[in-house]
């Protein structure tokens, strides 16, 4: 029996996405003035396009729609480069402008999931005292 369901395990995929994600910015702002560099990113719309393809959804009548297998899984990040642009005279494509706006978009994403994760464990307390 889970206590909060798959949520747990869910919030915990995320934190990791954003984890990689974060760190894969600032790899690509470190590298900044590398020549040759090319930036790279964490693609998780592939494997949601996979995992959607075959996606099953909580049937509650049996004339609603089937997904396909609920089973997937979810946590395989890929980090791909980024290698159709030069935005520097040296090979360099790190567009440090956007580099930044997804680094806060990103921690704000994170700093959200902690919130959530938070939420849950302070349901988890407020039963435990008894509501108090």
């Amino acid at each position: 029996m889970s206590l909060f369901g798959n949520t747990i395990s869910v919030l915990s995929q995320s934190l990791d996405y954003a984890s990689l994600k974060n760190q894969t910015i600032s790899n690509n702002i470190a590298n900044v003035d590398t020549p040759n560099y090319k930036a790279k990113d964490v693609s998780f719309k592939n494997v949601l396009n996979e995992v959607t393809s075959s996606f099953e959804a909580k049937r509650t009548n049996p004339k609603h729609i089937a997904f396909g297998d609920n089973n997937k899984n979810w946590s395989s990040f890929h980090i791909v480069e980024k290698g159709n642009t030069t935005y520097n005279h040296n090979g360099n494509n790190v567009d440090i402008d956007k580099e930044m706006t997804d680094l806060a978009k990103n921690q704000i994403y994170y700093q959200a999931l902690v919130d959530r994760l938070n939420g849950k464990f302070n349901s988890l307390q407020t039963v435990i005292k008894g509501g108090r």
